[in-house]
């Protein structure tokens, strides 16, 4: 362990700096997912059609797949602390401008700049959070900080959707920005001092490109995600029109898959710090059994939604991976850590871009769980060919 992280144990109360850094990714949670929930409000409000209000949720994701290796680069020789607060301050501000957008193009603007802080700050937050932790607890760590991702789809989801439909949809982003400046203000409070490392620069961060084990994490993740984003882009209209259950039911299935992906942050890191890889390998093979399952499981909804809550465990391979491309990105830490959620938002993108040719070839909705199978089967593919590649050496 590291002289600054024994001095950031013997300060502050890691339970307190992780609950701080948790706030900023429920705020990034809310916003993330909740846009979607609003789009059917914000449309109208800007005089545009719902198909053309989706590209607003486009303009974050690519915010998000730009913003997080060129901060990370750029941001090289800043102290981590004063990184997160500039973050989610530039976070709060954007969020603030999206809820005053005028017109469809300014809105458009406002939320390319709000994804921009997006994979930089989770990526800073786990460095962070495994600073003040033992080496063999890095991952609960990191399942910590992205414990307030996966509660936002329980509870700030839903809170910014009241909002929307009760007040105004301008709300549930003015919500977020408040949650931003309260996060910025934790992370004063309880963030670890820390100085620049020595020798850091943009040039060694961009070291990180020239690993291939790096790339393989990566692609693990980009490719096997995908194919839980391809089943939860289409489950709403899966439960509707192949469970037959009435829309107020599906508000419960999408709970019920944030609960699984929480009780994964909780559960699962406990066995990837003792067996890293092969616990990767495990939330692949079950994602890769729970996807094929769920065409099967669609016709009757306590199947289906035992079959979610297992789907939303497989999302805790984000929290494994986070952690492996520590172990493999020598000191291109900020970089590598910033890239994972590039790779997610790729796997955002890939998944309901594959299902959605599924569903327009004419093989129904619940073909999303076999693409969703088959991209899970991928990614264990690509990290097969990482842990061969591990054991060679």
């Amino acid at each position: 362990m590291s002289g600054l992280q024994k001095r950031a144990e013997g300060v502050h109360h890691p339970g307190l700096v992780h609950f701080a850094l948790a706030m900023g990714g429920f705020a990034i949670g809310t916003t993330e997912f909740a846009t979607m929930s609003l789009l059917p409000y914000f449309a109208p409000g800007l005089h545009i059609d719902e198909p053309t209000a989706g590209h607003v949720i486009s303009a974050y994701a690519l915010g998000v797949v730009v913003g997080a290796p060129l901060i990370a680069v750029l941001s090289a020789r800043m102290a981590r602390r004063t990184l997160l607060m500039l973050l989610m301050g530039v976070f709060a501000f954007a969020n603030g401008l999206s809820a005053l957008a005028p017109t469809y193009h300014w809105m458009l603007l406002f939320r390319f700049l709000s994804g921009l802080p997006h994979g930089a700050y989770f990526g800073i937050a786990a460095l962070v959070a495994v600073s003040v932790v033992p080496p063999d607890r890095r991952t609960a760590a990191v399942g910590r900080v992205m414990l307030g991702l996966t509660v936002a789809t329980i509870l700030g989801v839903p809170f910014a959707n009241f909002l929307g439909q009760a007040i105004g949809w301008r709300w549930g982003f003015a919500v977020v920005a408040a949650l931003a400046l309260l996060t910025t203000m934790l992370v004063a409070l309880f963030a670890p001092h820390d100085r620049p490392e020595q020798g850091a620069s943009p040039l060694r961060e961009l070291g990180a490109l020239a690993r291939g084990q790096v790339w393989l994490t990566l692609a693990t993740g980009a490719i096997g995600f995908g194919g839980l984003f391809c089943v939860y882009t289409y489950m709403a209209s899966t439960l509707m029109d192949v469970t037959g259950v009435g829309p107020h039911l599906v508000p419960v299935a999408l709970a019920v898959f944030g609960i699984g992906m929480t009780a994964g942050n909780l559960i699962v890191p406990k066995f990837a710090d003792r067996a890293l890889m092969p616990t990767a390998g495990a939330l692949l093979l079950l994602s890769a059994a729970a996807l094929a399952v769920y065409p099967f499981a669609a016709s009757s909804f306590p199947l289906v939604l035992a079959d979610i809550l297992v789907i939303g465990i497989g999302g805790s391979l984000g929290t494994v991976l986070q952690t492996r491309l520590m172990d493999v990105a020598g000191d291109a830490q900020a970089l590598a850590a910033a890239l994972n959620h590039s790779a997610f938002n790729t796997a955002n993108a890939l998944g309901p871009f594959l299902g959605g040719l599924a569903i327009a070839a004419g093989h129904g909705w619940t073909s999303t769980g076999w693409v969703g199978c088959g991209l899970a089967l991928g990614g264990l593919a690509i990290w097969a060919i990482s842990l061969g590649m591990d054991r060679r050496r």
